[in-house]
């Protein structure tokens, strides 16, 4: 278990615990479960990708030890603490429309620009599914248009935030996950990249990062 303590503030130990994971390398496919193969609860903290990071980092946050990190793990990855594929929060916003929630999404509270759009997520917008075996789900998704994300939004922002790339897709929701820090040399996109150049996880800077996507959907811990 890493070294923080529970008593903490949220952002302390979000700071601490993301910076943990810096360089590790990124590996994608690392869950097991679909309609047609069991799920397993998976931990596998020497290989991540953008949601499995968020996933760990966010467990980490919540445990004092070993078992209270599997039980986190557990509630934060799984709707109703049930190991499942379709009870696994497959999507971004589920943190914050699972009850209990995760997190709150707290995007149009950052802007005045921010977009709201009707979505079906799991449905392909060229036909199909992303997840077979699984719904299609209705909805709403706020979003901060990349042009309108100014200093202004990032001030609203604080360390341990989840900033989600949105997708012009009306299947999914975001295409990316990180974690926000403000660092002493400028704010930061804490991500486990998939970027030949990165295939790990790195601070990118937030305006840099932020110009290369259509925008973003913001979501704050409950803890």
């Amino acid at each position: 278990m890493l070294a923080v303590s529970n008593g903490a503030a949220p952002p302390k130990r979000a700071e601490v615990i993301s910076r943990e994971f810096l360089g590790t390398p990124y590996g994608a496919h690392t869950l097991v479960g679909s309609a047609s193969k069991p799920e397993q609860l998976v931990v596998e903290l020497s290989n991540v990708d953008c949601f499995t990071y968020a996933d760990y980092v966010e467990a980490l946050k919540r445990a004092g030890n070993r078992d209270e990190f599997i039980s986190a793990l557990i509630d934060v990855r799984y709707k109703d603490g049930v190991v499942g594929f379709a009870n696994r929060k497959h999507f971004f916003t589920d943190w914050a429309a699972a009850t209990p929630a995760v997190a709150t999404d707290i995007t149009t509270s950052l802007s005045t620009n921010a977009i709201q759009v009707q979505k079906n997520l799991n449905q392909k917008d060229s036909g199909g599914v992303y997840l077979p075996g699984l719904p299609v789900v209705p909805r709403t998704v706020s979003y901060i248009p990349s042009a309108q994300f100014d200093i202004g939004v990032v001030s609203g922002l604080r360390t341990g935030d989840y900033i989600g790339a949105y997708s012009g897709d009306g299947g999914l929701d975001v295409t990316h996950v990180g974690i926000f820090v403000d660092t002493p040399d400028g704010p930061v996109l804490r991500n486990a990249s998939s970027l030949p150049g990165d295939n790990k996880v790195v601070d990118t800077p937030l305006f840099d990062y932020v110009r290369t996507v259509p925008g973003v959907v913001v979501l704050r811990p409950v803890q």
